[in-house]
């Protein structure tokens, strides 16, 4: 591969990343509860996001603090990651276009923590949910993470591709200064 080549798809990557965090954070499909077959006065259906709870149980704040806390800030370090990474790329010295990538996987650990704990308030919520809902009406319940959650989860693989480029671009670096320029 060409450096060229690689430092466009790490920075294409890195962009798609950013933009689909963006919408995942600001979207209101993270966690769906459909309750089939419901005759009570309350329709007991109901999807999440980070910023707007419309769901029939308490919430954990603990749990949900984390994750409003550690999705923005990894979209936030990702605008840094993204002008060191161009910054790097132009300049062309191994060793920051090798930072840049740590730094970007750096960032990609804030997404990662931010969705497994969002995993882990999805459980207690589930939880929470049953003692609600009677075990006989709970063959009605389907429980599902939605496309926000989904985007988030593309998100963070963008994140680790957009840093493995930049290391490839490091290398790519490395050996035509290494090896003559070939």
């Amino acid at each position: 591969m060409r450096y060229g080549v690689a430092i466009l798809s790490a920075g294409f990557t890195g962009l798609l990343s950013f933009s689909l965090l963006a919408v995942a954070i600001g979207s209101d499909f993270w966690y769906i509860i459909n309750v089939n077959n419901h005759t009570g006065p309350d329709d007991l259906s109901s999807h999440s996001g980070l910023w707007r709870i419309i769901e029939a149980h308490r919430l954990f704040p603990g749990l949900h603090k984390v994750v409003v806390i550690m999705l923005p800030l990894s979209l936030v370090l990702l605008v840094f990651g993204w002008i060191f990474g161009f910054v790097s790329s132009l300049v062309r010295i191994p060793r920051m276009l090798v930072g840049s990538a740590s730094y970007i996987l750096f960032c990609s650990l804030f997404t990662l923590t931010g969705l497994l704990v969002y995993i882990q308030y999805c459980n207690q919520a589930m939880e929470d949910f049953k003692q609600v809902v009677s075990l006989e009406n709970l063959t009605t319940v389907d429980v599902s993470f939605g496309w926000s959650f989904a985007i988030a989860w593309l998100s963070y693989s963008l994140e680790v591709t957009s840093s493995l480029l930049l290391m490839l671009a490091a290398r790519i670096t490395q050996m035509k200064h290494y090896g003559g320029g070939a």
